[in-house]
C-alpha cells in the first residue's frame, strides 16, 4: 500500500477496509487480521491499525469478539458505503465539481467514461 501524504495513514487503511469489504474481498461476518497481522502486512506501526480498527468500530463497520477477533459486520456493506459516500462528497467531489466548471465540462460528457471504467471494474470482480 503507497500511502499519500494528504490524508493521516490510519483513514487511508480505513479506505482500503472499506474497499476490501465492498468488492467483497471481506464478507460480513468474516474475522479479519489481528492488529499485528494487518500492521506486518502493510509495514506500518501496530498503534496505526489499532487506531484504524477503534475508527471503524466507531462508524460501525467492524467489531470486537472479545477473545476471537476482529470481525466485519453484518451490514459492514451497508456501513462501509455511507461512509465512503460522506467522504467522496465532503472530500473529492467538491474537487472533481471544481474541475469540470473550470473546464466548462458537462457532467454528462463523463457518462461514457464512467460506463467503460464500471464494465472494467465489473470484469475484475468477476
Amino acid at each position: 500500500m503507497e500511502f499519500r501524504e494528504s490524508q493521516p495513514i490510519y483513514l487511508q487503511i480505513a479506505d482500503f477496509v472499506c474497499e476490501k469489504i465492498l468488492l467483497q474481498q471481506w464478507l460480513p461476518g468474516q474475522r479479519i487480521p489481528s492488529v499485528r497481522e494487518f500492521a506486518v502486512q502493510l509495514e506500518v506501526n501496530p498503534n496505526t491499525v489499532l487506531r484504524t480498527y477503534e475508527f471503524l468500530q466507531q462508524e460501525s463497520i467492524i467489531f470486537n469478539q472479545r477473545g476471537i477477533g476482529l470481525f466485519t459486520a453484518e451490514d459492514a456493506v451497508t456501513q462501509a458505503t455511507r461512509y465512503r459516500k460522506t467522504q467522496f462528497v465532503e472530500k473529492d467531489l467538491p474537487q472533481l465539481l471544481r474541475s469540470l466548471f473550470l473546464l466548462d465540462m458537462d457532467p454528462q460528457e463523463l457518462t461514457p467514461v464512467y460506463e467503460k471504467f464500471k464494465k472494467q471494474m465489473l470484469r475484475q470482480k468477476s
